[in-house]
């Protein structure tokens, strides 16, 4: 998933090096990725960039990311996740609408009608990640005039929570969508989720062009004085 992205970003953006890491195995690759940045840089060079692709507040991520940088004494900024932001409202839209769970006309992504009466926003990370979800989440009801919530698949509140509270509302025709990249949540625990509330559910992200326009927009901030970002450079 994270090679299909970065395979959209180099499109645009070919004179980036850009490198993906895995946290997989626990964050080994990311600490001699980074010690191989502090060996090559130049004095005074400018600090790598991490783009984690993370939807919101992912605790373990960030975490990973920060002791891969302490280990290896890189000179490394970390950015902020990739949401919230208008553009994974829409691509969460178009994910809904492949699905069936959502209409759009073609130009504009605006809903018409809806098979549905209620969304799940469902994110990875915990609890943080669900109330980081939570701005996603409004963006996405002003597009399909539905109510939506958010929901985190490991956290709270938990799906069959976001479920019952659409419900007491008079919600009970629901869709879920997972509002993560791929990697963080295993499509066992996705599927599991919407299946225990009786929801339709959408795709993953995944490799959705909106995920690579965030990520550049991201990177890109880093020319801006650094706002919303951890500086760990030496």
């Amino acid at each position: 998933m994270a090679a299909e992205v970065a395979s959209i970003v180099r499109i645009d953006n070919p004179q980036l090096d850009l490198r993906i890491v895995s946290l997989a195995d626990g964050g080994t690759d990311l600490v001699k990725e980074f010690s191989d940045i502090a060996a090559k840089r130049p004095a005074g060079g400018p600090a790598a960039v991490v783009v984690p692709l993370v939807t919101g507040p992912h605790p373990r991520v960030r975490r990973a990311v920060r002791d891969a940088v302490t280990q290896s004494g890189a000179a490394v900024r970390i950015t902020e996740p990739l949401g919230p932001h208008p553009l994974l409202a829409e691509a969460l839209h178009v994910r809904l609408s492949e699905a069936g769970l959502a209409r759009a006309d073609r130009m504009r992504l605006f809903n018409v009608s809806s098979p549905v009466d209620g969304i799940i926003v469902a994110t990875a990370g915990g609890d943080e990640a669900a109330r980081g979800a939570d701005a996603t989440a409004v963006l996405l009801a002003a597009r399909l005039t539905l109510p939506v919530v958010p929901a985190a698949l490991d956290g709270v509140p938990t799906v069959r929570d976001a479920a019952e509270r659409l419900r007491k509302i008079g919600a009970n025709r629901l869709a879920m969508v997972p509002y993560v990249i791929g990697p963080e949540a295993d499509s066992e625990r996705i599927t599991t989720a919407a299946e225990a509330i009786g929801a339709g559910c959408a795709e993953p992200l995944g490799a959705h062009e909106s995920v690579a326009r965030m990520v550049c927009v991201r990177y890109g901030a880093a020319f801006g004085g650094f706002d919303g970002f951890d500086d760990l450079s030496d």
